[in-house]
């Protein structure tokens, strides 16, 4: 294969809501720039990108995948990615090596809540960004509707390039306002006639040609004296313009195609190889904060964004060259490990099939194969030089299942597998709670941990069970008391004596010091599951010796580790020793520790014990016709909203909610708009938990300790 020049790559990430096309067009794309015979198809299961079993199962892309094809010269490399927000992590990683973004609009639908989404982040990413409206040959298909909705959600900067003829069943040709022309396309798609504009069409091909040459005018001073000069711009002035507000993010050129009957890809990848960035000119973040341009003069570097394994190759590590020229055979340093690296065989991915290669260059995508100890984020450059890039930003997780292996004697086997899923997709996210005494795995969505699960079977030959995960409760204290412990203890030789006054207090920040008491001495402990315990000495008289108060500390903090009410960790207390005894042969550490224990667990349950749960604050985004509906759901889960926001047709809910009552909420979520909503959570805090609720976990508690 030919190693290509920087200048001549691509590199251009398909993004788009679910059902949008966007693995057809990539297959109809391989096709018709010659990298393939003949066309597959997502119903006949054969498709280039969507090749793994699961994906064929589902007929939709459940991974990210990476071709490449020739198309007069320039090599373009695609990322097909998953339309689900499920598999945002898929997503995200490409998004991070991309120079420049497709996305595609279902001219069914228009803009949905999945598209939003992906062009928010291709936002973040300060990514050049052209528009495709696909389906245009379908019987519901509304061009102008989706264009109208473009330009709502995504800004005056939205230019049609193109429209079509005519839509529908009668689709077959798509004017060009670019170029002023008419491309007539065969019964079955391929190669267009190019032929003049029809008079019925002259007025608003007109119409839309001013408007995008006054857009990419107006972006640019020296063209906008030539406009204002000559009244027109020429192909190439154009072309520059177009360059640059695309970098600039000042235009978003829109295209028309019909993937499916295989109609107008080649003028998008025209567009493409013309106009959207090569991998020299976008920048790349670096760890440190700063920025990296890639240069084929600068060292040998490269960006780890994705790892992959397979049984009858091994590890596989998907990079960006980002400096000089990757060579087969070099040695490169690890930026994370320190460790010396020697470039094994080097391929360029297509799907599943691959193609060797001797050397990749500056800015092109390539695939290595086992690499030892080389993970996703990592940096792998030439000896003696100081770069290290910006890891991928994943999303947060949205749901979480605790496992269960079905066959005893499993559990190494479950971790090793659960460690090698981490690691090929950082979405996920395995907890090993030694409070919940659960392994938990947290994913995106249900179609994530079904994908996950199918693989522990499959993959790991694993039977393991998803069961609900149990709730990290905490407790606290609603007021103050005192409470007094005598340990004694005499059992021949040596006994055992403490005897230990507490006050015990619910702790909030910035409360007043003791005014009754003689502190100190003060200790602020940050609790490593949250809140803290603040402890006071405050013995006068020597009546305890100093070096007895760690184990009363210990002994409390044994006792905040299991609380008393529940077995759950207490938290925000404030724990003041005041008076006790102890005795000059009898008294030890062990025994102070027991004292502190055991008057702290009196005091905790005579203070009015609290369970509190955990609250996740939730941003819901869905379309207006389902709002009712999700508050409503939401006030049945106990939900708190706290706002509420409108974009256009696009509706935003932002609440608190329990964790307890968010498992499943995704499912529920996607019942109740068929599947057009989607939402984000994150920790908010600890809250009160409902009496009704209290009761019934401490009634569970009694339980268990009976069992």
């Amino acid at each position: 294969m030919n190693n290509y020049p920087s200048g001549k790559i691509r590199n251009v990430v398909l993004l788009g809501h679910s059902g949008s096309g966007k693995t057809t067009l990539a297959e109809t794309m391989l096709y018709e720039s010659g990298m393939m015979r003949k066309r597959g198809s997502v119903e006949n299961r054969n498709t280039v990108s969507d090749f793994r079993d699961i994906e064929k199962e589902k007929e939709k892309s459940v991974f990210g995948s990476l071709m490449h094809l020739d198309w007069r010269g320039t090599k373009v490399n695609l990322f097909d990615t998953p339309g689900t927000p499920d598999f945002w992590g898929q997503i995200s990683d490409s998004l991070h090596v991309a120079d420049s973004a497709m996305v595609l609009l279902n001219s069914e639908a228009g803009v949905e809540v999945g598209t939003e989404a992906y062009w928010k982040a291709a936002e973040e990413k300060n990514m050049p960004t052209m528009l495709v409206v696909n389906k245009l040959d379908s019987e519901y298909s509304n061009f102008q509707k989706t264009v109208d909705m473009a330009k709502e959600r995504f800004g005056r900067g939205v230019a049609v390039v193109q429209y079509p003829y005519s839509e529908g069943e009668d689709f077959h040709a798509i004017i060009d306002v670019l170029k002023m022309t008419m491309y007539e396309f065969p019964e079955d798609g391929g190669k267009p006639d190019k032929l003049p504009i029809p008079d019925s069409q002259r007025a608003q091909a007109e119409l839309l040609h001013n408007e995008l040459v006054e857009a990419v005018a107006e972006n640019d001073e020296t063209l906008l004296d030539l406009y204002f000069e000559n009244g027109e711009l020429d192909e190439y002035q154009m072309r520059d313009g177009l360059k640059l507000s695309m970098d600039n993010r000042d235009i978003f050129p829109l295209f028309c195609t019909c993937a499916q009957r295989n109609m107008g890809s080649g003028r998008v990848m025209g567009f493409i190889c013309n106009v959207t960035p090569d991998p020299l000119q976008r920048e790349l973040s670096l760890a440190d904060g700063g920025t990296h341009r890639i240069s084929p003069e600068k060292p040998p570097s490269m960006f780890v964004f994705r790892t992959s394994s397979e049984a009858h190759v091994g590890d596989l590590t998907f990079f960006k060259a980002t400096g000089g020229e990757i060579v087969h055979g070099s040695e490169m340093i690890n930026q994370r490990t320190g460790d010396s690296i020697r470039i094994g065989s080097l391929y360029m991915d297509q799907g599943e099939k691959r193609m060797e290669v001797n050397s990749v260059s500056a800015g092109d995508i390539a695939v290595a194969v086992k690499l030892k100890d080389v993970n996703s984020g990592d940096t792998l450059a030439e000896k003696g030089t100081e770069l290290e890039f910006a890891p991928v930003e994943y999303p947060d997780t949205t749901i979480r299942v605790a496992l269960k292996v079905t066959n005893e004697g499993e559990e190494d086997k479950l971790a090793n597998a659960l460690h090698q899923i981490e690691k090929e997709d950082p979405s996920v996210k395995v907890e090993q709670s030694q409070e919940l005494q659960q392994t938990i795995l947290h994913g995106l969505g249900e179609e994530h941990l079904g994908v996950i699960h199918h693989q522990l079977k499959e993959r790991f030959k694993l039977d393991v069970e998803f069961v609900t995960p149990k709730i990290p409760y905490r407790e606290t204290i609603t007021k103050k008391v005192d409470a007094h412990y005598k340990h004694k203890k005499q059992s021949g030789g040596a006994g055992q004596y403490a005897e230990v006054y507490l006050s015990i207090e619910p702790w909030y920040e910035g409360m007043p010091e003791r005014s009754d008491l003689n502190v100190r001495g003060v200790q602020e402990i940050d609790l490593e599951w949250g809140g803290k315990l603040v402890f006071q000495n405050c013995i006068v008289g020597g009546v305890i010796d100093n070096r007895f108060l760690p184990a009363i500390l210990k002994g409390v903090m044994e006792k905040m580790a299991n609380g008393p009410m529940s077995g759950c960790r207490a938290r925000d207390i404030r724990v003041s020793v005041y008076d006790g005894s102890m005795h000059s042969v009898d008294s030890n550490e062990a025994a102070f520790k027991t004292a502190g224990l055991m008057a702290f667990k009196e005091g905790f349950l005579n203070a009015s014990p609290q369970l509190l749960e955990p609250t996740y604050e939730i941003e819901v985004t869905l379309p207006a016709d389902y709002m009712g509906d999700v508050l409503s759901d939401l006030s049945s889960r106990r939900g708190q909203i706290q706002g509420m926001d409108s974009e256009g047709s696009i509706q935003k809910i932002k609440a608190q909610v329990p964790l307890q009552e968010l498992d499943h909420y995704t499912t529920r979520l996607k019942s109740m708009t068929q599947g057009s909503a989607t939402y984000t959570r994150a920790f908010h805090s600890y809250t009160q938990v409902p009496h009704d609720v209290q009761k019934r976990v401490m009634e569970e508690t009694l339980e268990t300790a009976d069992a």
